[in-house]
């Protein structure tokens, strides 16, 4: 005797074995997509790593070489540097040239030391002339 399947056919079975399959393919589909979830998680994790670590290597070869610009703290310190550059270059002609600030406060001050010790000289010359 053959049977034959139909939608009308019956199964006999009892309501816990089909509760425990329901139960089990959740469970399975629940794992599956869990699985694959975390497979997408750590996909994404090396390709940011991997273009994380490309422009690690762009710019450990590149900042050096200052092809990526500078910090504006290096920009200022850059300027400053050449302003202090300049000033030293300045100081220096004029150093050369006898010019030096300092040099000529000391000028002045040995020009006025010499006018007062010239006219005390005189004084003195005075008074010895006067007093023979």
């Amino acid at each position: 005797m053959a049977t034959k399947l139909n939608e009308n056919t019956e199964v006999a079975l009892p309501l816990r074995n089909i509760i425990s399959m329901v139960a089990a393919a959740s469970l399975a589909t629940w794992a599956y997509f869990g699985i694959i979830e975390r497979l997408n998680q750590i996909e994404t994790n090396i390709t940011m790593m991997g273009s994380d670590l490309e422009q690690n290597t762009d710019f450990r070869i590149k900042w050096p070489r200052g092809e990526m610009g500078s910090l504006p703290a290096d920009s200022e310190q850059f300027m400053l540097i050449e302003h202090i550059a300049g000033e030293l270059e300045k100081l220096a002609t004029e150093i050369e040239e006898g010019r030096a600030p300092y040099d000529q406060q000391q000028k002045l001050t040995l020009e006025f030391y010499e006018k007062r010790i010239s006219g005390l000289e005189a004084k003195i010359e005075k008074l010895r002339n006067g007093s023979h």
